[in-house]
C-alpha cells in the first residue's frame, strides 16, 4: 500500500508542468497490460470455451489430469470419455485442455 502512495504522491504535478502531464505515463503502462496481458489472456479463453463447445463423439482429447481418451458421450457439462480397455470416465467438460490432434500437429 505505500508503494502505491508512493507512486500518486510522484504524480503530483511540479511547478511549470502540464496536471495532464503526470498521468501520461500510467496510462501508457495500463495500456502495456492490456495488450500484453489481459488482452492475450482474454483470446486464450475465448479460444478454449470454442474448443469445448465444439467437441463431438468420437474426438481424442487430454484432461488437465493428464488423461488421454476419446469421447464416448457428451451429456451437458458431463463427458464420458474411454481411456481404454473399456475403461469409461466420466468428466466434467471443463477439465478438458486439449485434443491429441492438437499435440500431434505440434511435433
Amino acid at each position: 500500500m505505500n508503494f502505491l502512495a508512493q507512486v500518486i504522491l510522484m504524480t503530483q504535478p511540479q511547478p511549470g508542468q502540464k496536471p495532464w502531464a503526470t498521468f501520461v505515463p500510467l496510462i501508457l503502462v495500463m495500456i502495456v497490460f492490456y495488450f500484453f496481458l489481459i488482452r492475450p489472456q482474454m483470446k486464450r479463453q475465448k479460444d478454449l470455451k470454442n474448443f469445448r463447445e465444439s467437441l463431438k463423439k468420437g474426438d481424442k482429447i487430454i484432461t488437465a489430469g493428464g488423461i488421454y481418451g476419446k469421447i464416448n458421450n457428451i451429456a451437458g457439462n458431463i463427458v464420458t470419455i474411454d481411456a481404454g480397455n473399456n475403461v469409461l470416465l466420466k468428466i466434467d467438460k471443463s477439465s478438458i485442455v486439449r485434443s491429441e490432434v492438437d499435440i500431434e500437429n505440434n511435433q
